[in-house]
């Protein structure tokens, strides 16, 4: 972190100029100059009493917003594969996050292991193939171009019902896989 440009953007921002801020902390000119610079560092007290003449205080000064990470790339997808199973998380440590989408390709025949009950919902969409939703010893058919929704209160799986392979995005809220 720069300090002093970081002083200097607060200073600017509420219209002071660089005496008028050495005026209220009964600092020169010149050592407001240089610390702007990173010239010279400031005591603690020093500059408690400049982020109070600027309106913050230190704990505001510190703080640094981390950026959001939005686009994740294939190469950080986390795969897992299993007998006729293959589940790449589409998020990496989505488990953190209220969503974990996870995309699922099942071979003919294959089936997801039962996911006993558990708070949250369940949101899936079929990208290729045809399923079997297994929810409480109900089945529910589905294919390419269909979605799927039910809480997760009940025992449920998932059956690759077609001669080809399946894919679909599932969802669970909270994660769950």
């Amino acid at each position: 972190m720069e300090l002093g440009a970081k002083i200097r953007e607060m200073r600017q921002r509420i219209n002071l100029t660089q005496e008028e801020l050495a005026d209220r902390c009964e600092l020169t000119k010149g050592y407001i100059s240089q610390l702007e610079n990173d010239l010279t560092s400031p005591s603690i007290a020093t500059l408690v009493d400049l982020l109070n003449a600027l309106g913050s205080n230190l704990s505001d000064f510190f703080h640094e917003e981390s950026e959001q990470k939005v686009v994740f790339t294939e190469a950080e997808y986390i795969e897992k594969q299993s007998e006729g199973m293959i589940f790449d998380w589409l998020i990496p440590n989505a488990q953190k996050n209220m969503m974990e989408p996870v995309l699922v390709e099942l071979s003919p025949g294959a089936e997801t292991n039962a996911d006993f009950p558990h708070e949250g919902e369940e949101f899936g969409y079929v990208l290729e193939g045809r399923i079997e939703i297994v929810c409480a010893g109900r089945r529910h058919a589905a294919k390419k171009g269909e979605s799927f929704y039910f809480t997760a209160d009940k025992e449920h799986s998932i059956i690759n019902k077609g001669k080809g392979k399946a894919k679909f995005i599932w969802i669970s809220t909270p994660p769950n896989f």
